[in-house]
């Protein structure tokens, strides 16, 4: 939505107005983690790390191409479902996001957006595929904490339940006692919409360029913002 014709901001609208809970994915809508920290050159290490294991074979060409860590990660818990080595590679992933932070950058207007959502009553939460460890951290260095905690629900050692799959979305409602109706998700990536839809959760898709956005309402998403600018002003009113 840029300029932003009046019936695609009267749906807008309507989905702020509707939500009294909103979870928020983490990198995209909140801030840009891997934005001074190649995520590509941390999926390329964890790639090298497996091949340094003997485990070339384990992962396709794609897989082994991707420039998302995770990626990675899921096509080893495929094929090595709960083994250590799922969760060394996990561990090794979270300490690269957590180095992430350090250079992370905020999504413009995401900050003032989460402070007066919070001011004007309506409860926060995070739901995402990141380690919950590294949206603290991030949080915390931007005194956002207050406006989510204790709501944090990211990447456990259960990785068949990522995104797409609504686990994380089902845990934020069932701990803030939400009926899916009165949620908002917002979130930048197919998997963010299929597991709001899988829950029932109204989604607010975020799109920084305009290939997310094509992706996004190729998934059958709505109501797309290219900014959270005009969510703001909503809230503020």
């Amino acid at each position: 939505m840029r300029a932003g014709s009046e019936t695609e901001l009267d749906a807008l609208r309507k989905l702020v107005k509707g939500s009294r809970v909103v979870l928020w994915d983490f990198d995209g809508p909140v801030c840009r983690l891997f934005a001074g920290h190649s995520a590509e050159r941390v999926a390329d290490d964890l790639v090298s790390w497996l091949e340094g294991h003997g485990l070339h074979g384990l992962l396709t060409d794609t897989e082994r191409e991707s420039p998302d860590p995770q990626v990675v990660l899921r096509a080893l818990d495929r094929r090595h479902p709960g083994s250590d080595l799922v969760a060394e590679l996990e561990q090794r992933l979270t300490h690269e996001e957590l180095r992430a932070t350090a250079s992370a950058m905020p999504t413009p207007y995401a900050d003032p957006l989460i402070r007066t959502w919070t001011a004007v009553g309506s409860r926060l939460a995070v739901a995402t595929n990141n380690s919950p460890r590294v949206v603290r951290a991030y949080l915390d260095s931007r005194g956002l904490a207050p406006c989510f905690a204790p709501h944090i629900y990211g990447r456990t050692q259960e990785l068949n339940r990522l995104k797409p799959d609504p686990h994380c979305v089902n845990r934020a409602l069932n701990a803030m006692g939400a009926a899916p109706a009165t949620a908002l998700m917002i979130g930048d990536t197919p998997s963010d919409l299929l597991a709001a839809r899988a829950a029932g959760v109204p989604f607010l898709g975020y799109a920084r360029t305009e290939r997310k956005g094509e992706l996004l309402r190729d998934a059958g998403a709505t109501v797309v913002v290219d900014s959270l600018e005009p969510v703001l002003r909503l809230v503020r009113r």
